[in-house]
């Protein structure tokens, strides 16, 4: 049951972290093991959601440090994103679509793309995004700050209202 009610919401953000489908099911998949073998440790305070999605956070981190090819893909990204013509037409004004999100936030930091993925992706609050990720307060408004900030200047985006 609790595999049917939160799996696509883990597998979405771990999709959008790891930028590899296959992997971000495998590690979801682990991240649900995790959770059904520590589910005791649930305390009941604070939204379970919040509960699984550090595991599921967790679980990206450990496959990020055990496999260094991960890492050489974000570099290639991340290069290709700098290197790309700042000519080209907007990404949100092609119609938004999930190519153009991948390709903002390949321009973002990985801790940045966590705490965006989290706060706008999922809707949790900055506190949610402390507790899964370990982060201080103040640096998850800060990463979300600097992530908006980036996506607009590489974008050549307007500030819409501080959106």
């Amino acid at each position: 049951m609790l595999v049917a009610r939160h799996q696509s919401k883990v597998r979405g953000y771990l999709r959008q972290l790891a930028r590899d489908p296959a992997a971000a099911d495998d590690m979801a998949q682990d991240a649900f093991i995790r959770a059904w073998d520590k589910l005791e440790t649930y305390s009941g305070q604070g939204r379970f959601l919040s509960w699984l999605m550090a595991i599921a956070h967790k679980q990206f981190l450990q496959a990020v440090r055990k496999d260094k090819q991960v890492r050489r893909l974000e570099q290639a990204l991340e290069h290709q994103a700098a290197s790309s013509d700042m000519s080209e037409q907007s990404p949100v004004a092609d119609g938004g679509d999930l190519a153009d999100l991948s390709r903002l936030l390949a321009a973002l930091s990985e801790d940045e793309r966590t705490a965006m993925v989290l706060a706008y992706g999922y809707g949790l609050s900055h506190g949610e995004i402390n507790e899964i990720t370990g982060v201080p307060l103040g640096t998850v408004k800060s990463h979300i700050h600097r992530g908006k900030e980036r996506i607009r200047k590489r974008f050549a985006l307007e500030n819409p209202g501080h959106a």
